[in-house]
């Protein structure tokens, strides 16, 4: 991951704004109808009216999303002048979505350092900047680890940001959270990112212990430990690889020990083949990112050590490679759960469940939680039924679906929620085990959610189907191309906005 900008907080001065530096540019907010806060003025009145004849002949009018950008003139002390709209006024979100867009913007033109002046706006000063600086940040990950040959003019410039508020001190504060925030998600694409010779079990088995370092518990448990434990579901999805399947269980202890832990699971297949249900050549590639949940689920443990949240939270992920050779698990064979339901197996590339199953049973047996959360990139049938807008809830809980409801709006991590019901489950009954695997192509991300609430007994549950969020085709202002770090803000909003 590359990530080397650096930010910096200031007061906002009552005379001309601090000067960025003879190659430096400044940002600076436009309301709607072309109305020049403070900052604008000043900087206005410093490049001889740049901004005022720049506004007359152009159609920008300082609604949210705008942005113009003025070449100041060669006796000032910026390079640019980068304009952009708040409407009537912006919300969190918002910021952050203009951080991302300026930074953008400064790294196109080959900017080094910049200031933003931010003195308008819905919220306080102080969120307005910090939660702008974030978007900033988070708008510069770059995955570039194996670019050997990437041109100059190819790579991001800008180095320094400098963000001016009438509440520097209180912006740096919140920032400092926000930026623990941003190392999970740049932690989670990283993982997300990596190629599957890379990134394979026992290797991200060994990346989640470098948190340790943060003041988490990692306990990774391979192959011997999880067939005493009876895991014979985990276990039957990488029978066909040479990689050693595991199972790694972080715990943050920030809550003292009296209240029981927030529990969060992820699906880890770190590449899907299919097994002997082999999938179409065609953008198999894709598939290393079917470890998305785990590596959201790791990204969050990050996150919440590194902003240091009071509350005990333990993550769960289990670890697999799904591969076909002569020793793979086949569709109708019959595998027995941790729980000792026994399952028939009918196409192998529903493997996920497998997964997830046996970690759902594990961590309530052993740890208790009060509720638990699982992530899985788990059908494509959430894709059709949702696009990459949201992913689907499945929620045995009403409250808990709506605090995650709730979470996923504030973080601009969206969820939907879907049905269940008994009519769905009667899809998955067996002629020979207690369930089959699936349960035909129709409602296929709710018979996937059925057969994981099999698996959970009297605890609060959600599962996330992030199958078309952990991936993206398209950029947005804080989200890149690739590995979108889905799931690690969503559940940082939640956790923090209801434990602690």
């Amino acid at each position: 991951m590359t990530n080397a900008l650096k930010i910096a907080f200031s007061d906002a001065p009552k005379g001309a704004p601090k000067k960025a530096g003879a190659t430096g540019a400044v940002a600076c907010a436009i309301e709607e109808g072309r109305k020049l806060g403070p900052a604008a003025q000043r900087v206005d009145e410093e490049t001889g009216g740049a901004i005022s004849r720049a506004l007359k002949v152009s159609r920008f009018n300082g609604k949210t999303g705008e942005s113009l950008t003025v070449l100041a003139p060669s006796d000032a002390a910026y390079s640019r002048v980068y304009l952009y709209g708040v409407g009537r006024g912006l919300e969190l979100l918002q910021w952050q979505d203009v951080g991302g867009r300026l930074a953008k913007a400064l790294n196109a033109d080959g900017e080094k350092e910049a200031l933003i002046c931010v003195d308008l706006g819905a919220v306080s000063a102080a969120d307005a900047a910090a939660n702008l600086a974030y978007g900033a940040l988070l708008s510069g990950y770059r995955f570039d680890k194996y670019r050997t040959k990437e041109k100059a003019s190819d790579k991001p410039t800008l180095r320094k940001l400098s963000v001016q508020s009438e509440e520097p001190a209180k912006a740096r504060k919140l920032y400092k959270d926000l930026e623990a925030v941003a190392d999970g998600v740049f932690f989670t694409r990283d993982l997300v990112s990596e190629p599957p010779n890379v990134l394979y079990p026992e290797s991200f088995a060994k990346e989640l212990q470098a948190l340790e370092a943060l003041g988490v518990e990692v306990e990774v448990m391979g192959e011997k430990k999880l067939e005493k434990l009876g895991m014979g579901a985990l276990l039957a999805v990488g029978r066909g690889s040479r990689r050693e399947s595991q199972v790694v269980v972080m715990k943050w202890n920030g809550a003292g020990k009296s209240s029981r832990p927030l529990c969060f699971v992820g699906k880890g297949v770190t590449f899907d083949t299919g097994g002997i249900s082999l999938k179409p050549a065609g953008g198999m590639e894709e598939m290393k990112w079917d470890m998305g949940g785990a590596g959201a689920v790791s990204g969050l443990m990050k996150a919440l050590a590194g902003r240091k949240a009071k509350a005990n939270v333990i993550g769960a992920v289990g670890l697999v490679e799904n591969m076909p050779d002569g020793d793979a698990q086949r569709p109708g064979d019959v595998v027995t759960s941790m729980s000792g339901q026994t399952i028939e197996v009918i196409n192998t590339d529903a493997e996920g469940r497998l997964v997830l199953c046996d970690v759902l049973t594990y961590v309530q047996k052993e740890h208790k939680p009060q509720l638990i959360v699982d992530l899985a990139t788990l059908t494509g049938a959430i894709i059709i039924g949702l696009g990459h807008e949201h992913a689907g809830l499945f929620c045995n809980d009403d409250e808990l679906a709506e605090r995650l409801h709730r979470a996923g709006q504030d973080s601009a991590e969206k969820v939907w929620r879907l049905p269940m019901g008994e009519d769905y489950d009667k899809q998955l009954k067996s002629d020979i085990a207690d369930m089959k695997n699936v349960g035909g192509r129709p409602a296929g991300s709710i018979t996937a959610a059925q057969f994981l609430a099999r698996f959970i007994d009297n605890t609060k549950w959600a599962h996330l189907d992030i199958a078309g969020m952990a991936w993206s085709t398209k950029e947005k202002p804080t989200v890149p191309k690739g590995a979108t770090g889905f799931g690690v803000r969503l559940l940082n909003r939640f956790v923090a906005d209801h434990y602690g």
